[in-house]
Parts: C-alpha cells; structure tokens; sequence
C-alpha cells in the first residue's frame, strides 16, 4: 500500500507520471503485498493530481512543475521527483512518450531501476518485455521497456500460436483507436487513416521481443476510444 507500513523485504516504486497508465500501476502496485508505493509525480495539478491524494499517494513533483500552483490547488506535495528517486528501488515511468528517453538519464544518476511503458522507442531500454513471452529476458536487467497495448496484443496471440505451429508468414491489420479519451487535441474527429508506410512500425516492435517471427503488420486509425481490433 501507499503511505502504510510496509514489509521491510517489498520493493519499494516510484511512478513518474500519474495519467491514463499511471493511475492504473498505482493502484495495481498498491494491492501488493510484496510491494510499497513510494509516491507518484505529476507535472500540473489536475483531477488525476487530486484523485492520488484522496487515494493516500505521497504527490511529488516532476520536471518543470511549480510548486506553487500545486498549493493554490489545494493539493499538498511531498517534494520533487528527485527527493522521490533517493526513496525507491525501482521507478515506472509512465510520463508522456518521448519524456521518459529525458528522464532516463535523471533514473541512471539515481541508481534507480527503471520501466519504461510503449510510448518509447526500443533503444530507451535494454530489452522490450512481455510477460507472456520473453519473461526471461528482462531477469537481471536495469531498465525494462513494456510494449504498447497494440504491440502486446499481438505478441500475446504470436507467442502462443507459435509455440504450437510453425509459422511461415504472419500478416496483421490493426484498427486503432484515434486518442485516449482526454486527448481532446487529437484526432481524426470523423475520418479514417490508413497507414501509408508499410509496414507499420507494430511488427518491427513485435520483433523486440520475438526477432525471429516472420510478422508484417499495417494499421488504420479510426475516430473511436473504446478499443482496438487485431483483424489476422
């Protein structure tokens, strides 16, 4: 849990970032036993900054974020993320894509473990992980990349259909939705987008972590947030 006193042998987590994948690892890492939720950081204070308050989760502060519009939201803050880094043995950064390759360099002069979520390139990390696939790889390991939820689901229909067949050819079109719900900047409103560059970057990423499946994947972006469609 947040806050409470933890086993002295848990692990102790950071998370880096408290929004759409934030939230959902706070919460999985506070029902942990074996786990301690340290604190999470936000840049802004905002509805999710206040809902880790309510929760119990120290709030800290990340990047450029002020201190001060924190106070005039009410909302109390344990320190910065690097008064954080100095309190845990591992960090989940779930900041904004390309954010977490920046922070990467903040996480090594901690000394700090560091999971990297999808947004990021492969080379932010020293293997991309799937827990179904390649759990092995990641043993041992600084610094952990977990594939995109598209990535993910095609691995976790590749590694257990290649385990049983030997696949010549794998082809896959992904139907993806436009934006999380509270990504009100983007888009399409009302359109469809077709890859146009073939193929989309979801096999090569596939690949991290099963190199030696023969995958080609294109995509098309459609104007929903409910979820998306893997069509084999």
């Amino acid at each position: 849990g947040a806050g409470a006193e933890a086993d002295p042998m848990a692990v102790r987590v950071a998370i880096n970032g408290y929004g759409t994948i934030g939230k959902r690892v706070a919460d999985a890492v506070a029902l942990q036993p074996d786990l301690q939720l340290v604190g999470v950081a936000k840049t802004h204070p905002n509805f999710e900054a206040r809902r880790a308050v309510e929760r119990g989760y120290p709030l800290y502060i990340a990047g450029d974020g002020d201190r001060a519009a924190f106070d005039a939201a009410g909302l109390p803050t344990a320190g910065r993320v690097e008064d954080l880094l100095r309190a845990v043995d591992v960090v989940v950064d779930a900041a904004p894509e390309k954010v977490g390759k920046a922070n990467a360099r903040l996480y090594r002069d901690a000394g700090v473990r560091a999971i990297f979520q999808g947004g990021e390139k492969a080379d932010v990390a020293e293997v991309s992980f799937n827990a179904l696939a390649n759990f092995d790889a990641a043993k041992g390991r600084r610094t952990v990349r977990v594939v995109s939820c598209n990535t993910t689901g095609l691995v976790r229909a590749a590694a257990v259909l290649a385990r049983a067949w030997e696949v010549e050819r794998w082809e896959a079109t992904i139907v993806r939705r436009a934006a999380d719900p509270t990504e009100t900047k983007k888009g399409p409103i009302n359109g469809i987008l077709p890859t146009f560059q073939l193929p989309s970057h979801h096999g090569l990423d596939v690949r991290t972590i099963l190199p030696r499946l023969p995958l080609t994947t294109t995509a098309v972006v459609v104007p929903t947030t409910l979820m998306h469609v893997h069509v084999n």
